[in-house]
């Protein structure tokens, strides 16, 4: 067993904040107190990295285009790098992947290069220094393609230096951990030591098995399931130990040569590996998030302030009652809070919806009624292209909600949730989200709680980005708009 001593003893060196331990049989002192120090270790390394982004894109922008234009101006546009870089993921993919090294991401870092250069060449005209020219384009593509490369290699090497290896316990069958366990000698780069192992044949059955593997997963970094065939009930039992503790999670894939599915999975040689998202998502990432959330629903809210006024004229022609429709609903961790709406339904809705249905009665913490006779003329439409979501975009702009996230669910619903269910409710509820594209209210519970805790488990920009550029096709399809 090697030496543990890089892990804290202090209770100050606990995990920050985003972390969420629950309490698991067999967690030990000295794991929860890692936490702390598996994620300032990662942290450190996306520091890195992003500082060596903005030094590589200060360089070839001084060289390629400062010195054409002779003014500081292109310099404005730096802050284009770290933000572009961080879109594309390129600072959690060491966090994700079993081995990760520079040479595998020069096709992002080209894409990286490709779209800041883009951008500035487009923005710089507005500014004093005036247009480039074609040359000056593609020298601050290739200096900035060589120098973001040359300054994330030299990244990761001091990173390496300054560290101690992640450790490692292997859960598995004899054959694969063999191969496994040669795959670490052979490459160093990956910065690791294999600290535990385990047998799948000698673990334990019931929960002496979970206290067992919570136990194992307090002492090391990663947890590497190396197996012959599919374990899925001992990886769907370790993934949520994992999330708990932070601690990453790879799968070897029972499926290896021709059988290889053809979607790209990460590769250790001959062996492929299966990459579990087991932790939250940075405090950069939450930041980022939620200043698209504060510029993009202010923005959204002036947009569409004047249609706001003709609805709630139209509201008041149509039927008698307030414009605007309020409920308390469940937001981050089940804390309720007051949503907003354009009123779609008759004033006295709320007191006729024992009429339509009976929570208590429920087979499911959800419902949904087709044609709900509470629901006005004017409030169909509305329903139908979810401009009734609107004045979602105060409760984005106060922090109550996000621009994407789960559906902000009935506080009344929620209480009705099991342990698995309440998962959906560690981020924020969104304005749009996973079941809006996905179907809406075609989708079962069990379909909407597959989709939106597959999103919860992968939060990203990326994904918040994909999922707001697909609402504006689902919203005109209208599949579940009822």
């Amino acid at each position: 067993m090697p030496n543990l001593a890089h892990q804290p003893a202090a209770a100050e060196d606990q995990a920050p904040p985003a972390g969420r331990l629950l309490a698991l049989p067999g967690l030990s002192r000295r794991g929860a107190l890692a936490i702390g120090a598996r994620w300032r270790r990662d942290a450190m390394r996306r520091r890195h990295l992003a500082v060596a982004d903005l030094c590589a894109g200060t360089i070839a922008t001084l060289l390629a285009v400062v010195t054409v234009t002779g003014t500081l101006w292109p310099l404005l546009f730096l802050p284009l790098w770290p933000l572009v870089a961080k879109l594309l993921g390129l600072y959690d993919r060491d966090h994700r992947k079993l081995r990760h090294v520079t040479s595998e991401e020069v096709p992002s870092i080209l894409a990286l290069v490709s779209i800041v250069t883009a951008l500035t060449a487009l923005l710089l005209p507005l500014t004093p220094a005036g247009s480039l020219d074609v040359l000056a384009v593609i020298a601050l593509f290739v200096a900035a393609a060589i120098a973001t490369t040359a300054f994330r290699s030299f990244a990761r090497w001091t990173w390496w230096r300054r560290n101690p290896p992640e450790l490692v316990g292997m859960i598995g069958d004899p054959e694969v951990l063999d191969s496994l366990r040669r795959k670490f000698g052979m490459f160093l780069e990956m910065h690791l030591v294999l600290a535990a192992e385990r047998r799948i044949s000698e673990l334990n059955t019931g929960e002496s098995r979970t206290a067992e593997l919570a136990d194992f997963a307090s002492s090391v970094d990663r947890i590497v399931v190396a197996a012959t065939g599919v374990e899925s009930e001992l990886i769907g039992e370790l993934k949520a130990i994992c999330r708990h503790l932070q601690v990453k999670l790879s799968v070897v894939s029972p499926l290896r040569g021709q059988a290889l599915p053809s979607e790209r999975v990460s590769r250790l040689a001959d062996l492929p590996i299966l990459e579990y998202n087991t932790w939250d998502p940075s405090r950069s990432t939450m930041l980022l998030k939620r200043f698209f959330d504060v510029v993009f629903s202010a923005l959204g809210l002036i947009v569409f302030a004047p249609a706001m006024l003709a609805i709630a004229i139209a509201t008041k022609l149509d039927s008698r009652g307030p414009v605007f429709f309020t409920q308390i609903r469940a937001g981050l961790d089940g804390r309720p809070f007051r949503m907003y709406k354009l009123r779609t339904m008759s004033s006295d809705a709320e007191a006729r919806l024992e009429q339509v249905v009976d929570i208590q009665e429920l087979e499911e913490p959800v419902f949904k009624v087709r044609n709900d006779p509470r629901v006005t003329r004017l409030g169909r439409w509305l329903r139908r292209y979810s401009v009734d979501e609107v004045p979602q975009l105060v409760n984005v702009l106060m922090g109550e909600m996000s621009l994407v996230g789960p559906r902000p669910e009935q506080v009344e619903l929620v209480q009705r949730y099991d342990d698995r269910q309440r998962a959906r409710l560690v981020i924020k509820p969104g304005v749009t989200g996973p079941m809006q594209v996905f179907g809406r209210g075609e989708l079962t519970f069990a379909e909407r709680l597959a989709v939106e805790l597959d999103y919860v488990e992968n939060a990203s920009l990326a994904q918040d980005l994909r999922i707001l550029i697909q609402t504006p096709s689902a919203v005109l399809r209208g599949t579940g708009a009822f």
